[in-house]
């Protein structure tokens, strides 16, 4: 993808495509409604980013990136729970958006799905200005306010935790997407595999977690008895638990043989 002609050449392709054949689709995926950014969305960012014409980088960025990056901000603001902002939502969003757009051309294939890193340097900077106004709001508060009930220090230790937690999940997505035919070698295994990692990947959407509730969401996408998904099911599980070890350890993904 060279420029935002080549872009929107492949662009009428493949929506030529799509009209013909329906909605591409990957390993077994059903589309999620939700799913805002798309193959398209990171096409048009590379087109964006490889663009010397002004007018064309605005046209793409109007057109095919600008309501991704909104939604996505939208997101990542409201599943990790910011509330130290002292100004209306949409503020915060518009400054994120254009920080994020600043940051378009650090973006590389090379980097993964440009989903996965803008979430990430969303969700980054949403923290890094969340703690600043957080210390602002503390350093105001009079002693005899401080809420005695409230451990800080563990408050912090869980939500390291959680932040570690959730940019390893992840990258472990990734990386098992990646290597999924190295894990599974039956199209059974590997459609189960693959709803299982998009499960994880929409679990911000997600609303009831529980064993049973996961179990039929993943019969309903693979059409398999529950027998079939169990024991990939107990593959993925040890492989993210030692592979979250490994990573807090030593920061590499790796999977035991």
């Amino acid at each position: 993808m060279k420029g935002v002609d080549e872009f929107y050449k492949w662009y009428a392709e493949d929506q030529k495509f799509i009209e013909e054949n329906g909605e591409r689709k990957k390993r077994g995926r059903k589309a999620s409604k939700n799913y805002y950014f798309t193959y398209i969305t990171q096409n048009a960012i590379v087109a964006y980013n490889n663009e010397t014409d002004t007018i064309k980088k605005n046209r793409v960025f109007e057109e095919h990136i600008n309501y991704p990056l909104n939604k996505l901000v939208e997101n990542v603001y409201h599943t990790y729970g910011f509330t130290y902002f002292d100004v209306p939502y949409e503020d915060v969003q518009a400054e994120v958006v254009a920080f994020l757009t600043e940051k378009l051309d650090r973006y590389t294939e090379d980097k993964g799905k440009a989903y996965s890193y803008f979430t990430v340097v969303a969700r980054n900077y949403l923290i890094i200005q969340n703690n600043a106004n957080y210390d602002k709001l503390k350093g105001r508060a009079e002693i005899d306010e401080v809420d005695q009930s409230r451990n800080i220090n563990t408050e912090m230790a869980i939500n390291e935790r959680n932040d570690s937690l959730r940019d390893f999940t992840d990258l472990w997505c990734n990386w098992y997407d990646t290597n999924l035919e190295k894990i599974f070698s039956t199209k059974r295994d590997l459609l189960v595999a693959d709803t299982i990692i998009e499960l994880f990947r929409q679990r911000a959407l997600i609303e009831n977690f529980n064993k049973k509730a996961l179990y039929i969401l993943i019969r309903e996408r693979t059409n398999l008895k529950t027998q079939n998904i169990t024991k990939v099911i107990g593959v993925m599980k040890k492989d993210f638990f030692e592979m979250y070890d490994t990573y807090n350890k030593t920061g590499q993904l790796v999977r035991n043989p």
